[in-house]
């Protein structure tokens, strides 16, 4: 059964599954689906074509679905989908798609904190936190477990590698690889994320073999070719290693250094 609050405004279009409730002051749009047990707590606004997942909860004055900010946007139908079980912290932000057809995405598990912005045709993956003022530009990859700092902003196109951590205030210009810690203005890579590896169950030997790569790319005379190459060599069993290479290989930015 669906709670809505009488000051609340909801387009006849919009589809609520049972279970949502949505609290006083918000307004839901045309061509916005929601799924069973989300919960808006008040003055939230959530724009279309839109379709969030089950169990979300938004907080006050979050803004979702809108159009994208991006110039180039002339009103064409561009989309937002939002996964399950993720946590909307006050003043969030998430625009969708630029281009006809284009879509932003948000996987699950996510908790995106005061302020966090996630601009159009972003694609975040599950169990990312996201602490206060975290800010992507457009186009940007969030892969699964990255954390990313408080009053971090990372620029269009960039991507955020797995189980990496950025520091508060951290400009990211380039691609940040998985496994690794990116702090500074502009970004360097500090190291190996070794409490977020050992608080998810990762094994001593793959952060053994991730710190060597460390050295390798970031304490060596090797480029970042000839670092990889050094890698793959001494260390192409474990797939922590696997997956840091096909990042650097597959990177269009080029990564922190």
């Amino acid at each position: 059964m669906t709670k809505i609050h009488p000051s609340s405004v909801i387009d006849p279009s919009a589809v609520l599954h049972d279970g949502v409730e949505v609290g006083p002051f918000c307004h839901i749009g045309p061509l916005v689906e929601i799924g069973p047990g989300t919960r808006f707590l008040g003055h939230a606004t959530v724009a279309g074509p839109t379709k969030i997942g089950a169990s979300n909860i938004f907080y006050p004055y979050c803004s979702i679905g809108h159009r994208s900010q991006d110039l180039k946007y002339s009103a064409e139908p561009t989309y937002l989908e939002i996964g399950d079980n993720n946590s909307f912290r006050e003043f969030c932000t998430v625009n969708r798609g630029t281009l006809p057809g284009t879509k932003t995405t948000i996987g699950n598990n996510g908790n995106f904190l005061a302020y966090s912005h996630i601009a159009h045709d972003c694609t975040v993956g599950d169990h990312v936190i996201f602490s206060n003022n975290g800010t992507l530009a457009g186009h940007v990859t969030v892969e699964d477990h990255a954390i990313i700092g408080g009053l971090s902003g990372v620029h269009q196109f960039c991507r955020i590698g797995r189980h990496s951590i950025t520091g508060g205030c951290t400009k990211i210009v380039q691609d940040v690889p998985p496994y690794m810690i990116a702090d500074g203005n502009p970004a360097e890579v500090r190291g190996v994320n070794q409490v977020g590896l050992e608080r998810r169950g990762f094994q001593p030997e793959d952060s053994r073999a991730l710190r060597e790569a460390y050295r390798l790319l970031y304490r060596s005379n090797l480029n970042v070719k000839q670092a990889c190459e050094k890698i793959a060599e001494d260390h192409s069993g474990p797939d922590v290693i696997r997956h840091l290479l096909e990042f650097i290989e597959s990177s269009g930015r080029g990564i922190i250094r």
